[in-house]
């Protein structure tokens, strides 16, 4: 048996396997996709969140 018609038998051939293996998908996607631009931003923009600004001002505000 081939590849494509295992692939037809596991997933294509009934539709509600297809619609929810579609919608696990886009679910994955979606989460993996927000992890990995916060992660981004979060390296690009270091020292410039408001955590980090509260953060050094309270160091300051105690040792100063």
């Amino acid at each position: 048996m081939s590849l494509a018609k295992s692939v037809y038998n596991a997933v294509f051939k009934r539709n509600s396997v297809y619609v929810g293996t579609i919608f696990f998908g886009a679910f994955a996607f979606g989460i993996g996709y927000d992890l990995a631009t916060t992660a981004w931003w979060d390296a690009h923009n270091k020292g410039l969140g408001s955590t980090d600004i509260y953060t050094s001002l309270a160091w300051i505000g105690s040792n100063g």
